[in-house]
């Protein structure tokens, strides 16, 4: 019996074209969904500027928390329009105690909120040699600020940790006054901790928007707002709250100039 070997190498060139393709599809699959997961959430940005959509878990040391309610994966302006309308309440009653322990390691992986913060948003991170091996106390890093779009210098240090803070994107104080007085003490704790209400940012930028709201504040890079608005509506949506007559007309107005931005979106978490 004749063996057609040309036949045969024919079909073996092919056999090895189609498994090198596989395996650059594969590569390139695999690098694609690393990238998307580790620093892709963080970088899409609209105008090319920086990043305009943080990392909100990376999963090999972050862990979700509960928030009251599941956020939609519907375009931001829609889960604007499904908030609570109402006057801010009283600032009555609230102290930063009320809302829990700062900085707790609340979705207990054995680092503090604020190195959690640190570690997800910052790029090039060092660990002190005191945690070299739980890599909890972020040492140095570089920060692009959402805020401003600069690139800020991270260094440990008295003096010279607050010059990149952790911002409550809802701040505590605006959301006490918008229907967290009516959650429960540990629904607050959770809010005050969650990193989607949290950003590493410029820490003058930080105390300038204090507890304002978007009626009266909103970042200074342009670029970043749509996502900030979002994020917001997300996070009060997540807890129940209400938006002001003149913060819901701030926020559509922004909204309006990029319709095709999403809340961010979170499936329910059971509680722990």
């Amino acid at each position: 019996m004749s063996v057609n070997w040309a036949g045969y190498r024919r079909r073996r060139r092919r056999s090895r074209s189609a498994a090198a393709l596989l395996a650059a599809v594969t590569a390139a699959v695999v690098g694609l969904l690393g990238w998307f997961f580790l620093r892709g959430q963080y970088e899409l940005g609209e105008n090319g500027s920086g990043p305009t959509t943080a990392r909100l878990y990376d999963m090999t040391w972050m862990k979700p928390l509960p928030g009251v309610h599941a956020v939609p994966d519907a375009p931001a302006r829609s889960v604007l329009d499904a908030l609570p309308v109402a006057p801010k309440d009283s600032s009555r009653g609230y102290d930063r105690a009320v809302f829990g322990q700062a900085w707790a390691d609340e979705d207990r992986n054995g680092c503090d909120t604020r190195n959690d913060i640190l570690r997800r948003d910052l790029d090039a991170v060092t660990f002190t040699a005191s945690s070299a091996r739980t890599q909890c106390r972020v040492a140095t890093g570089s920060l692009w600020d959402p805020y401003t779009g600069h690139h800020i210098p991270f260094e440990r240090g008295q003096g010279s940790s607050q010059v990149i803070q952790i911002d409550h994107v809802v701040a505590l104080a605006e959301a006490w006054k918008s229907g967290a007085d009516h959650l429960t003490a540990v629904e607050r704790q959770t809010l005050a901790n969650d990193p989607l209400n949290l950003l590493a940012v410029d820490g003058p930028s930080n105390q300038q928007k204090s507890a304002q709201d978007a009626s009266t504040w909103l970042p200074a890079n342009r670029g970043f707002r749509c996502h900030y608005v979002a994020r917001q509506v997300s996070v009060k949506y997540s807890y129940g709250l209400s938006v002001s007559p003149q913060e819901r007309d701030a926020m559509r107005r922004v909204l309006d100039g990029c319709p095709d931005q999403t809340a961010i979106a979170r499936p329910a978490v059971p509680a722990r």
